[in-house]
């Protein structure tokens, strides 16, 4: 027999089905973070963040950096 394919979320702490990423998630998180989508520049509500604190994954919640290191690139 075959071996099997490794699922692209094998591996993952968090596993839903795509209605419940749809669910739990909004239409643009669902797009970037389950459909391999990107935000226009500029468009993101992160943009223009100040406070302090850790930012983290919308989806599983793992901080991803802290708002120390936040800087503006002129990337959008």
């Amino acid at each position: 027999p075959a071996p099997r394919d490794k699922s692209r979320t094998d591996g993952y702490k968090v596993q839903r089905s795509d209605r419940e990423w749809a669910y739990v998630l909004s239409g643009a998180q669902y797009n970037v973070l389950r459909q391999g989508g990107t935000e226009r520049p500029n468009s993101s509500i992160l943009v223009n963040e100040k406070r302090k604190g850790t930012f983290s994954c919308a989806g599983c919640g793992t901080p991803l950096y802290s708002s120390e290191t936040k800087f503006n690139s002129g990337t959008g």
